[in-house]
């Protein structure tokens, strides 16, 4: 089942198209990449998901139903450029922010202590924002957004701001809000990220989706049936031109192009060649498609 449908969405700011007759869908209970180079037209999507801005034309359905106000409540929303009052302490910013989302107080003062202390923050409760470096004032921002735990959790740029230790203590909550049932559209230029959290994408190019689907039926897609082999020759070897090959010790390491040989067939040629200490397929990074696809979608 899907939380969120994008149909035929239609986007216009006087003379410039910022997205054009995208369509979408995003699996409940998945972390949903969104990729796309800068002026895409990514956030001029997000902002229309969040009713911050509406569409010229095209429709959104949210669990079914008609995208309306009423479902504002059940999406949280981490833009790009933060949001927090720079004067107001830790403790009474998140009060705020939770009970702009509907929580009672009671409930809202057990969440924002249940998150300082799983973040391991409670010291920062009567610091002012403006005296947080930018780090911890993004965990603050963070704990806003997901203090509520809505259906839908839009994460523009999450790790923006972040040394490794913070970004890997984000992704671990992004991991844990999934378990939840939590969705998570993740809008982000880090490709590893996408790797390590993403069981679907989307790619937005000059307005228009020109990629979408599972991850791994992505990557998949862009292989190039080449073999990486690492192998300990038997005797002297001559290595044919298209082969890229590179000798290290004992040891040669090739990538080869299976051609019409099935895996198996090029297995057994390497083994009657040499002790054969490594074989697995070359699959394109995000990062490479993500390259090659922009290139091969740009205007001449």
């Amino acid at each position: 089942m899907n939380i969120l449908e994008v149909h035929h969405l239609h986007k216009a700011y006087e003379n410039h198209i910022a997205l054009q007759d995208v369509s979408l869908s995003i699996p409940k209970g998945s972390i949903f990449g969104l990729l796309g180079p800068n002026g895409a037209g990514k956030t001029t999507l997000i902002r229309i998901i969040n009713q911050i801005i509406d569409r010229d034309s095209g429709e959104i359905f949210f669990n079914n139903e008609k995208l309306q106000s009423k479902h504002i409540p059940f999406i949280g929303y981490l833009p790009e450029e933060r949001g927090l009052y720079k004067k107001m302490q830790v403790w009474d910013q998140l009060i705020y922010f939770a009970r702009l989302k509907g929580m009672p107080l009671q409930e809202a003062k057990t969440k924002v202590n249940y998150w300082l202390d799983k973040l391991e923050i409670q010291s920062w409760r009567e610091k002012k924002i403006e005296d947080l470096s930018k780090g911890m004032a993004q965990k603050i921002q963070f704990i806003a957004t997901v203090i509520h735990e809505p259906e839908l959790l839009i994460l523009d740029e999450p790790f923006s701001g972040f040394d490794p230790v913070n970004a890997e203590l984000i992704k671990n909550e992004i991991l844990e809000l999934r378990k939840k049932g939590i969705t998570i559209v993740l809008s982000t230029h880090r490709m590893e990220s996408i790797e390590l959290l993403c069981d679907h994408i989307a790619m937005i190019h000059q307005s228009k989706l020109i990629l979408s689907g599972g991850l791994l039926e992505v990557k998949r897609k862009f292989r190039k049936k080449i073999y990486k082999v690492i192998l300990e020759p038997y005797g002297d070897l001559e290595v044919p031109k298209e082969w890229k090959s590179i000798t290290a010790d004992n040891q040669m390491i090739f990538e080869v192009p299976l051609q019409e040989k099935s895996p198996n067939v090029l297995l057994n040629e390497m083994i009657a060649i040499g002790e054969v200490q490594g074989f697995s397929e070359i699959i394109p990074t995000m990062e490479e498609i993500f390259i090659q696809q922009i290139k091969s979608h740009s205007y001449e």
